[in-house]
């Protein structure tokens, strides 16, 4: 349905916050530019007469222009409302610039931007405006900081596309997790509790049991998508979307997009390298799901593990770097001296060189049960997304490494009540002191020390858990909502077989412990192996959380991807 919006329609919201352009920008979203600001970005911009009515973004499209408003107003639209009603989200008046994050990432837009007045704009094309983001560390900052919390507020909205499944559904989870890992704009419509999803699926002319669906735009359906099909209609690249990377022969292949993947594709870029990087979910690996990351160098305030990914993503991106989703490696092998990385799509990308990044997952808690909660009151990150799903409730953490402390210290400033379990009886056995200092003063923070969970109620939801004293045997039972799991970590190689030496837990063995291990059956491994990052096979290099012998912080795993790049050269120079 489309609705002419006119300038009346502005102070009005779906949660009834206001969207004048004169509402106080508190957070940085919506900053206005100064004249000297509009002058750097206007050498290579073009102004123009805009007249009401007039479309200037459209959701579902690729936009690639930066607008400024000079005079007039715009309207932000969501156009995916359930009812067919267009949503204002946001009105921008003279001085404001428009879009968010995809337009540096080259996604599609998740609103409609429309004139409402006649006026005029600064068109500036979005390449000149990466070029800015990369060298005007002003500007850099401004437009960074502001797509990044207009991305957030977009999500928090419930604008773009929507999901359309039950709870119980793997397939809604799977799609749910791709949306949230990838920090796409959705919304979430269950199957077996909101009353509206059966009447819209109706509407739409799909049968219950055809879900999960995306409806995207409001009226285009996807029946079970998969993760890539559901990257392309965003604009995500995906490994079909780049022929030739799967044609030509790639200096550098990074497998993983983590800390240290996304290093090491800086570097390799930025070295001259032909640089492709392959990424199963998203980009930012397990440091995207921290909230807040405060001993990372040259953060003192700290950073978020999105942010960081995003920055990195995007400084990747102007050396040149390619970065596919939805690329899952399913095997290796070789071919004329090169690897040969064989997708699960049946696709092959070849490389003179490859960095294995793939990093760890946490492990899940082996208690009966805990599958049928996972995703919807049982998680393994801590970001925003998951606080929205908790509200207040009282949440239990489990974990004792920095990670769990990182959800706490986040958590407890969202839930009524965070409850912190570990095995051991020391908080800062394995936690940065920082953190635990904060956890042991916070008033809502309860420490179980010494303590396990042993079992978990609840029918649709978390409703308790049963926890067990591992000295005493003594059970107790803590009222909770969500559980959020931070123990352990499985590395992602079981698709190497036995292509490379792994150690007893599936961990890559590189430097001097791969000159001692063994490689395909008893054949030994070349004692001129001596680089640090190198495996058992010549070209092939782990970094991050993937490695035996790392230390499981995010300054490493950067330090290493970028070790891992000058070590690659000097194998190029011997080779």
């Amino acid at each position: 349905m489309s609705t002419r919006i006119s300038s009346e329609d502005a102070p009005r919201l779906g949660d009834g916050q206001l969207v004048d352009d004169e509402t106080p920008d508190t957070v940085g979203a919506f900053p206005r530019l100064t004249d000297a600001q509009v002058a750097t970005l206007e050498t290579g911009g073009t102004r123009r007469s805009v007249h009401a009515g007039e479309v200037l973004i459209r959701a579902g499209t690729r936009s690639s222009d930066f607008f400024v408003v000079l005079s007039g107003k715009v309207a932000i639209i969501d156009e995916g409302a359930e009812d067919g009603e267009r949503r204002i989200l946001r009105l921008h008046g003279p001085g404001r610039f428009l879009g968010e994050l995809g337009l540096l990432e080259g996604q599609v837009a998740f609103f409609t931007a429309e004139a409402i007045e006649d006026g005029e704009v600064l068109v500036v094309p979005a390449e000149r405006v990466r070029e800015l983001v990369a060298h005007d560390l002003v500007l850099s900052d401004l437009i960074l900081r502001a797509y990044r919390i207009r991305r957030h507020l977009l999500i928090g909205l419930g604008a773009g596309f929507r999901i359309i499944g039950s709870c119980y559904s793997p397939d809604t989870l799977r799609l749910r997790e791709f949306a949230m890992r990838n920090r796409l704009p959705h919304k979430w419509i269950d199957l077996e509790q909101d009353e509206r999803a059966e009447q819209l699926l109706q509407s739409l002319g799909v049968a219950p049991e055809d879900t999960p669906v995306v409806i995207w735009h409001g009226e285009k359906v996807l029946r079970n998508p998969t993760n890539a099909e559901l990257a392309r209609i965003v604009g995500l690249p995906v490994p079909d979307s780049v022929p030739d990377a799967a044609q030509d022969v790639c200096d550098l292949v990074v497998v993983g997009a983590g800390p240290a993947g996304l290093a090491a594709s800086v570097y390799g870029a930025s070295d001259g390298l032909n640089t492709v990087t392959l990424e199963s979910i998203a980009a930012g690996g397990q440091a995207s799901t921290s909230s807040r990351i405060e001993n990372y160098l040259g953060f003192p305030a700290g950073v978020s593990g999105a942010e960081l990914a995003e920055r990195a993503i995007i400084q990747a991106g102007k050396f040149g770097a390619r970065l596919l989703v939805s690329a899952d490696v399913a095997g290796l092998g070789s071919e004329a001296g090169h690897h040969v990385l064989r997708l699960a799509d049946g696709g092959e990308i070849r490389a003179r060189a490859v960095v294995l990044a793939t990093g760890a997952r946490y492990r899940k808690l082996e208690v009966s049960g805990i599958e049928a909660l996972e995703g919807r009151s049982v998680y393994y990150a801590a970001t925003h997304q998951e606080a929205r799903l908790c509200g207040t409730d009282p949440v239990a953490i489990v974990g004792g490494g920095n990670s769990a402390g990182q959800a706490t210290v986040f958590l407890a400033d969202h839930v009524s009540h965070v409850h912190l379990l570990i095995r051991g009886g020391d908080l800062g056995k394995s936690m940065s002191r920082y953190l635990v200092d904060q956890i042991e003063r916070h008033p809502r923070v309860t420490v179980h020390r010494n303590t396990e969970i042993r079992e978990v109620h609840g029918e649709k939801y978390l409703e308790e858990i049963v926890v067990e004293d591992n000295r005493t045997g003594d059970q107790d039972t803590i009222r909770v909502h969500a559980l959020f799991v931070f123990i352990g970590a499985m590395p992602h190689t079981g698709w190497l077989a036995d292509t490379i030496a792994l150690d007893d837990h599936g961990f890559v063995l590189t430097g001097m412990d791969a000159v001692h291990a063994r490689g395909d059956g008893n054949r030994p491994i070349s004692a001129g192996l001596s680089r640090t990052l190198e495996t058992s096979r010549a070209g092939l290099f782990a970094a991050g959380d993937v490695r035996r012998g790392s230390v499981k912080r995010v300054a490493s795993a950067v330090g290493e991807g970028a070790m891992a790049v000058r070590q690659i050269h000097e194998y190029f120079e011997r080779s």
